[in-house]
């Protein structure tokens, strides 16, 4: 549905925030939250990003061009996104892409202004033998950090701007986040000459079963900034001053380069059994900087860090027919500061024919031992400083799913087995539970058809063993039930679908977490509980042809629930969601 245009929400179906889009979030569902050690510095912002994680190339015929724009408030708190994304071919081998992305959000509340601008630029040669994809991402985020509200007694006042936040004026307190990344991949095929045939059949390669291979390389560039200032240190929301009273300018960074080369064989793809594999090695250097605070007298010194290491990549597949398969991936760290840790996952896929099409069963399973990010043992800053030896983290994971596309259902299963958690305890501080820690998750995605009359629902029910270590809401929600119909202009032949519905998110009554805007992170607290709130939005989407427009009235229910939770629309303590907002956009797609 046009309406649910966020990339956050794409991502993961409910997403905790700051209360306005763009600023730091975190998901609700465990199994969706970002967890590689090398994503920590951006971890929260990770869905609005262009990364070489989520790189997409395209292959087009004809120029695509597609623009995405929306608006919701009042000039002076207003909230706008742009998107422009083209791809065009040159010839049938060499491609040229890029994506622009803009979010401005000025906010509701003071000083909580979200402007984050992503652009990438790819291309692709995809030649018989030789295929190269390359890409360029651009990530400038910044935050406007206003700690919180001071009360919410102040939510009753008409005018949002005239709520009082924990840092004000005089801090003038924000984040910068710049994230710079290159992704270059070569491929070269050694393709087995096929046997020639008299009748229509499917070529079949010569050789040892078909046997033919691909050697790869892979170089990956990331380079990850984060700024933190503060006019006003002094102002009493920090319990302590490292560095010097007068002003808070921290930064952090990041930077990495990952080598892979490898080789990966497969068989004949027109042979019912298919097998096939590679094994390859990887390079990555890693370079770490901070300040390191002396309390007194009240000075700060650099800190560099170089890290090395070097990984082992094997992985394995085979495929019987069309409906069954199974494919197993592992890395080593063989050298280095994270040797020895490790990566085996796999999956079973199995095929049905359903009434209405195909169903799938998928059996996965991981187990890992991961040296926890950088970050959580070194940090230095203004307000907050650290120095850990934490252990490495021991996960299992075990899942399975059920897909019936036809049907738009899925159905999953995840249960975790976590050994040495690492997060940020009561006090913004890291920490890490060294005994045992086991999360299950079922997970519903189903659309229920009935006439004209339509039921999207995204369903979450999670628990963990130990709730003061790790809360999680015990069933989370976001359902859109809608009206849609068809209109046909006899006349002029022209088409008009409407879509007329509510969406509504809901979760249960848990403890999330606190945010610390010196660090950026989001941390554990025991005080306040969020949820048992609906967030209730009316839409009407109309497409004709190839333009896409909607209308939505946000937090419809705002203020006009009952007294006890009239002013429960807390995600995240002390920052509230928005009040109720018109939002309107339009995405308009060109390819000819």
């Amino acid at each position: 549905m046009s309406n649910r245009f966020r990339a956050a929400d794409k991502y993961s179906p409910v997403n905790a925030s700051l209360g306005n889009y763009g600023l730091p979030s975190y998901q609700l569902s465990f199994f969706d939250r970002i967890t590689d050690p090398d994503k920590f510095l951006y971890a929260y912002y990770y869905p609005l990003m262009r990364l070489p994680s989520k790189s997409l190339f395209m292959n087009t015929q004809v120029p695509f061009t597609e623009l995405d724009w929306t608006f919701a408030g009042p000039k002076e708190t207003s909230e706008q996104t742009f998107r422009v994304r083209h791809s065009q071919n040159v010839n049938r081998f060499l491609n040229f892409g890029a994506i622009y992305d803009i979010v401005f959000d000025l906010g509701q509340y003071n000083y909580q202004r979200a402007v984050a601008k992503t652009f990438t630029l790819y291309s692709s040669y995809t030649g018989d033998q030789y295929k190269a994809y390359f890409s360029i991402g651009v990530n400038n985020i910044t935050s406007f950090e206003n700690g919180g509200i001071v009360s919410v007694n102040d939510l009753t006042l008409s005018n949002t701007r005239d709520v009082r936040t924990n840092l004000g004026a005089l801090n003038l307190a924000n984040s910068i986040l710049k994230n710079r990344n290159i992704l270059l991949v070569q491929r070269y095929f050694l393709i087995s000459k096929p046997v020639l045939k008299t009748d229509t059949a499917a070529h079949k390669k010569s050789g040892f079963f078909g046997l033919s291979g691909t050697f790869t390389h892979i170089f990956i560039f990331e380079s990850n900034a984060r700024t933190y200032k503060d006019a006003k240190p002094a102002s009493g929301f920090y319990d302590t001053i490292f560095v010097t009273p007068v002003i808070t300018a921290d930064s952090v960074n990041q930077r990495s380069f990952k080598n892979t080369v490898r080789f990966d064989f497969t068989t004949d793809e027109t042979r019912k059994f298919r097998l096939g594999g590679g094994f390859g090695i990887r390079n990555e250097i890693f370079t770490f900087s901070h300040i390191i605070p002396i309390p007194f007298p009240f000075q700060a010194t650099p800190s560099i860090t170089h890290r090395i290491s070097n990984v082992l990549l094997g992985k394995l597949y085979n495929s019987i027919g069309e409906k069954f398969g199974w494919v197993a991936n592992g890395e080593l760290y063989l050298t280095g500061y994270r040797a020895g840790d490790f990566d085996l996952n796999g999956e079973i896929a199995k095929s049905f024919n359903w009434k209405k099409g195909i169903a799938t069963w998928l059996i996965n399973g991981s187990i890992s031992s991961t040296e926890p990010s950088f970050w959580y043992d070194q940090w230095g800053g203004n307000n907050f400083r650290w120095n850990n030896n934490f252990k490495k983290v021991f996960r299992i994971d075990l899942g399975t799913s059920f897909k019936i596309p036809a049907r738009k259902t899925e159905l999953k299963f995840n249960y975790a087995i976590i050994k040495n958690y690492t997060d940020f305890d009561s006090t913004a501080y890291p920490s890490q539970y060294s005994g045992g820690l086991s999360v299950a998750a079922v997970t519903l995605k189903n659309e229920l058809r009935l006439w004209k009359f339509h039921l999207a629902t995204d369903l979450i029910i999670q628990q963990s063993t130990n709730s003061s270590i790790l809360d999680l809401p015990l069933a989370t929600v976001r359902s859109a039930g809608y009206f849609e119909h068809l209109f046909r202009f006899a006349k002029t032949g022209g088409r008009l679908n409407t879509q007329l519905g509510v969406d509504v998110t809901y979760n249960t009554l848990y403890h999330p977490y606190s945010y610390m805007p010196a660090t950026g992170r989001f941390y554990r607290q025991e005080l306040v509980t969020a949820g048992d709130y609906p967030y209730i939005n009316v839409f009407l989407n109309f497409k004709v042809k190839r333009t896409r427009v909607f209308v939505m009235f946000d937090h419809v229910n705002a203020n006009l629930m009952g007294q006890s939770i009239r002013y429960n629309y807390f995600m995240v303590p002390t920052y509230p969601m928005n009040m109720r907002m018109l939002r309107y956009g339009l995405s308009w797609t060109f390819y000819d």
